[in-house]
């Protein structure tokens, strides 16, 4: 897969994921799966290690991870239920099954990113998040706000542009929408959270760019016409990347907070 699916790309992060720290401007992300468990928290984790402001939420009505069998999953309470819960009560009803099937492996590394899943749907939208300090990431996204949102998942990008749409955009503030479609397994959400952290040096090269040409302080505002040179070219810098990951179907939309 490597080959055809970011192969240029490869080599840009030391092996135990962690880049060192260069400065300069940053944008704000949000990662996006269904249940705040796999996916979004492979890509928040790459974005995190890589020193960019980030965030993450699921889209589903409850968190549902895999049970003894299909008819029996193990269904979580979002904002309300810890990863290390969750964890705790997975080691205790089947140690043997949830260690084999991956489960524990997951969630402990969620335990060290976040306290746990978050949804979508809740989250107030330019509200400061004082409680999420000790998250990874959370340095930069404390007002509650982000320049762009990546779901995992058609069905959560469907959900994020429904919801901002709802919202009514109060903050008359662009935000760009991306969906990078990943398959929900351990190995396809590893290649995912490579993809997106490709993607994010990508546009964040170009803001920083036209933040130079435009200005820091007009930049940082983050109003429409003071984005409008990034945010035109933000379809053709997406074009590009997924010629590198041609196995990440991607789509695109600018909403609205």
């Amino acid at each position: 897969m490597e080959a055809t699916n970011g192969a240029s790309a490869a080599g840009t992060t030391p092996a135990n994921g962690e880049r060192e720290e260069s400065g300069g401007f940053k944008l704000k992300f949000c990662t996006v799966c269904a249940s705040n468990q796999n996916r979004s928290m492979e890509a928040h984790l790459r974005l995190s290690q890589a020193n960019y402001p980030v965030i993450s939420f699921g889209t589903g009505s409850l968190v549902r991870l895999p049970g003894p069998s299909i008819t029996q999953p193990n269904v979580y309470q979002f904002n309300k239920t810890s990863y290390d819960s969750i964890y705790k009560e997975l080691d205790e009803k089947d140690h043997r099954l949830y260690t084999a099937n991956g489960l524990l492996k997951m969630i402990g590394r969620n335990r060290q990113i976040k306290f746990g899943p978050e949804r979508w749907q809740d989250w107030q939208v330019g509200v400061p998040r004082l409680k999420q300090s000790a998250d990874r990431g959370s340095a930069g996204v404390e007002g509650g706000v982000v320049d762009v949102v990546i779901t995992c998942e058609e069905r959560c990008w469907d959900a994020v542009i429904d919801d901002l749409l709802n919202r009514g955009a109060p903050l008359n503030r662009p935000v760009h929408v991306i969906n990078v479609d990943i398959k929900d397994n351990h190995e396809e959400a590893l290649v995912g959270g490579r993809g997106i952290l490709d993607l994010a040096d990508s546009l964040n090269a170009a803001a920083k760019e036209e933040r130079e040409i435009v200005g820091a302080q007009v930049f940082d505002m983050g109003s429409a016409s003071a984005r409008a040179s990034f945010d035109d070219r933000v379809p053709e810098i997406i074009g590009e990347w997924q010629e590198r990951w041609p196995n990440l179907p991607a789509t695109w939309t600018l909403a609205w907070f």
